[in-house]
């Protein structure tokens, strides 16, 4: 049975992923023990425990994408795999002994300010409690974005995001859409494009894909790095400036962002060689205006025979189709949405009332999504957001 929720607490950090963890162990280490983590899943992970599609994995050094007061001597690969950080996530919350705080299945569903009394009046589907701080450690790669097409609720299939993938479905021998051509999907193509009957990939905008760099991490390094932790924690640093240095390239536009398209292109290139191809696949906006991808696979399998790359827009879903603008019928069997997630509108802000009952969602509406610093809005006393706006969460609700 899961344990009750305190009804009032000096904080209450809604999320349980990187964020979260990392705010309540920070808590903890400073002797406020007085703190509640609500987490809408059944296990904490956050993107790492909603995100399990095939190919799963992260795009940044797995060196970098842990936490420095806990770093991981075992990683497998240099750039993490899904199973792997939701691991580290899991034992982390364990060494660090912050589950006697953690409220699994909690899900939040209101937050008000009470100006009289200067807390947060909060409602969950445990219960209600009040809290002096309202820490929001809500991912913006948490809800999920699906296109309000006509008629996606009559397509007879299983239709599902990559994001809450269905592992009860056998793709084997099956006619699949992927609508989207985003991070997630280039994972899962190359998946699942050898198992399936047909594969049809639905582009809206081409991503600039580079070269994936990732290896396996060999045994005498993990070696290594549990005999001379020191020895990890200067790759770590070294790491962490050679990709903070990107910044001068996008800030000042260094060279006109050239050497970085080239290395893209040349990557193109390399894997494909059909030229009407290459066309579809070139992206006309600059590099890093959207997230830059990385992968050795999705380009070949998307030349396989069993596959398909469409570039014409989805207009409509049909019992047993996807419909593109120009009139044709793709008949599928499963539909796999890899069209992103709710970023520039994210849910909670349609959950937090603060100074005069407004509702969050409402004033970012009217005055567009900001924050001090990413962290502290106006007219929201006491509410602190983790990843809130210009945070690197970017700006587009979708990656299709």
């Amino acid at each position: 049975m899961a344990a009750e929720i305190p009804t009032r607490v000096d904080a209450a950090i809604v999320g349980a992923g990187f964020s979260g963890l990392g705010m309540a162990i920070k808590l903890k280490q400073a002797g406020r023990e007085d703190f509640v983590v609500l987490e809408q899943a059944d296990e904490v992970g956050g993107t790492w425990e909603a995100n399990t599609y095939p190919g799963c994995q992260c795009d940044v050094p797995s060196n970098v994408y842990s936490f420095s007061f806990a770093p991981n001597p075992n990683w497998s690969h240099t750039f993490p795999q899904q199973p792997e950080i939701w691991d580290y996530l899991r034992r982390v919350a364990d060494d660090f002994g912050i589950r006697p705080h953690i409220r699994l299945g909690c899900e939040l569903t209101a937050a008000t300010w009470d100006e009289e009394a200067e807390l947060w009046r909060i409602e969950t589907s445990h219960g209600a409690l009040t809290a002096r701080l309202l820490i929001s450690a809500v991912g913006g790669l948490s809800a999920p974005s699906i296109p309000a097409l006509p008629g996606i609720e009559s397509f007879e299939g299983p239709a599902f995001h990559t994001a809450r993938w269905d592992h009860s479905h056998d793709l084997r021998g099956r006619r699949v859409a992927i609508v989207g051509t985003g991070a997630s999907a280039i994972q899962v193509v190359p998946r699942i494009q050898p198992e399936v009957e047909r594969l049809t990939v639905f582009q809206r905008t081409p991503p600039w894909i580079i070269a994936h760099p990732g290896r396996r991490v060999r045994p005498r390094e993990r070696r290594l790095f549990r005999l001379l932790p020191a020895v990890q924690r200067a790759l770590r640093g070294l790491t962490y400036w050679g990709r903070e240095t990107f910044v001068l390239h996008f800030k000042w536009r260094l060279f006109k962002g050239i050497p970085e398209r080239l290395l893209a292109r040349a990557h193109m290139e390399k894997q494909v060689a059909d030229p009407e191809l290459r066309a579809k696949l070139i992206p006309d906006f600059e590099f890093g205006c959207k997230r830059i991808l990385m992968s050795n696979e999705y380009y070949p399998a998307i030349q396989e025979p069993n596959a398909e790359l469409v570039t014409e827009a989805v207009v409509e879903v049909r019992p047993k189709a996807v419909v593109t603008a120009d009139g044709r019928e793709h008949e599928v069997d499963t539909i796999v949405w890899g069209t992103g997630f709710r970023v520039s509108d994210m849910p909670v802000g349609e959950l937090v009332r603060g100074r005069d009952g407004r509702l969050l969602a409402d004033v970012w509406n009217e005055h567009g999504m900001q924050a001090l610093r990413g962290t502290t809005i106006a007219g929201f006393p006491n509410l602190f957001m983790l990843v809130g706006p210009n945070t690197g969460l970017g700006t587009t609700r979708s990656s299709s």
